[in-house]
């Protein structure tokens, strides 16, 4: 059986990401470009390497030449021959796009379309890049906005009445008047269709709110900010449609197929099923399929959840809990002079250290930043090597102790 390996990350120089907080996260000395996600997993877009194995082979080579040993009969069973989840660190320092992911049978269904169509994989209007579904999950690891669900419909009217735009006075009427669903989907086609004028419109009302006393101040100025990050852009108005949320350093959203959602500004660890497919709904660049987002949007209204993690019955650790089959993510905090905390698996497993410093066995020592992945069933477990540590635990949840 092999032992854990060290993880190499893919590194993600999107334009949104921070210049400074993962270098810092990292120990490392910036370098002045954007460093938006580390990407620990098998994602053939970008897999990690593995340091311990002979030749340094990337992990999806590894799992590809031995599934079974690699993955475990379970997860194999279960999802098939590839880690079934993807680890992220992100930082971001401006808005993402406003996105929705497609269930797995929307999945399967647009990537056979567009394969049968002859869309090459790394077109840009190419949407469905693998038949896959992406539920994901979003942990906090200091103050972190987001935008994520429709807002109760007559609740945005009451923030669009606040903006004291008067293009806005017949799409406030229609979210009171209109069953929520409806008012929702209308009032998001206008918006994806507004002109460039009235977003600037809206703009500078935002900038106005925010700098006022009223109670929609904190969430107009979030608005606003994304406002400066895409000019003129028409997704603000799809944007203003959505929950403002604040996470503090612990809690977590979940996020599944068809709930739109954007990440402002925070830095964050970020699991999610193996999957890219991603449909934009503006503040992009990229390819908007209007059309197309009317079939994958869910437009049900509701206030997001926000997870806070519980105990698990293992030394230190608490899981955030959710739905998805193919992830599951808790932090384990390892006290200094404690007894070895055991992390065997079934399963395969990632293990980030994020403070502290760790030793496995068997197995390498992790600092901040490092991760290392450990095949299904070796029996693993975990010291600190110093005042305590904290490592993420990404796995797959299997039987019925997940």
């Amino acid at each position: 059986m092999n032992a854990p390996s060290l993880m190499t990350p893919a590194l993600r120089t999107y334009s949104w990401g921070s210049r400074t907080a993962l270098p810092a996260l990292l120990g490392q000395r910036p370098d002045g470009a954007p460093q938006a996600e580390l990407w620990f997993g098998a994602h053939r877009a970008a897999p990690s390497v593995l340091s311990g194995r002979p030749g340094a082979p990337d992990l999806a080579t590894v799992i590809a030449a031995d599934p079974a040993g690699e993955l475990g009969t379970e997860s194999l069973a279960a999802h098939g021959p590839e880690l079934p989840f993807l680890l992220k660190l992100l930082a971001a320092d401006r808005a993402l796009s406003v996105q929705v992911h497609p269930t797995r049978e929307q999945a399967r269904a647009g990537h056979d379309r567009e394969e049968a169509a002859g869309v090459p994989l790394d077109a840009p209007h190419r949407t469905f890049k693998d038949r896959n579904h992406k539920p994901e999950l979003l942990c906090a690891l200091g103050s972190f906005e987001a935008l994520c669900g429709f807002r109760d419909p007559a609740r945005t009217a009451d923030l669009l009445d606040a903006l004291s735009v008067p293009e806005l006075r017949n799409r406030a009427a229609l979210l009171r008047s209109r069953p929520p669903v409806e008012a929702l989907g209308h009032t998001l086609r206008a918006a994806l269709d507004a002109p460039e004028r009235l977003v600037h419109a809206v703009s500078t009302a935002l900038r106005r709110l925010a700098a006022s006393r009223n109670p929609w101040r904190t969430t107009a100025a979030a608005y606003a900010a994304v406002a400066d990050d895409f000019p003129g852009d028409p997704g603000l108005l799809a944007a203003l449609l959505l929950n403002h949320v604040r996470l503090d350093a612990g809690e977590a959203l979940y996020l599944g197929a068809g709930v739109p959602h954007a990440y402002l500004r925070g830095t964050g660890a970020e699991i999610m099923a193996n999957s890219d497919n991603v449909l934009r709904c503006g503040l992009t660049d990229k390819h908007v399929d209007t059309a197309l987002l009317a079939d994958i949007v869910d437009l049900t209204p509701g206030r997001p959840s926000v997870i806070r993690p519980t105990p698990t019955g293992v030394q230190g650790e608490r899981q955030y809990r959710s739905p998805a089959a193919e992830f599951a993510l808790s932090r384990v905090d390892v006290e200094a002079g404690a007894e070895a905390v055991r992390l065997t698996e079934p399963g395969p497993q990632v293990l980030l250290c994020l403070a502290g410093e760790v030793c496995l066995t068997p197995g390498p020592a992790l600092r901040p930043g490092a991760a290392a992945f450990v095949p299904a069933g070796c029996p693993c477990t975990v010291v600190a090597t110093g005042t305590g540590a904290v490592l993420y635990r990404a796995r797959v949840p299997l039987g019925a102790a997940s």
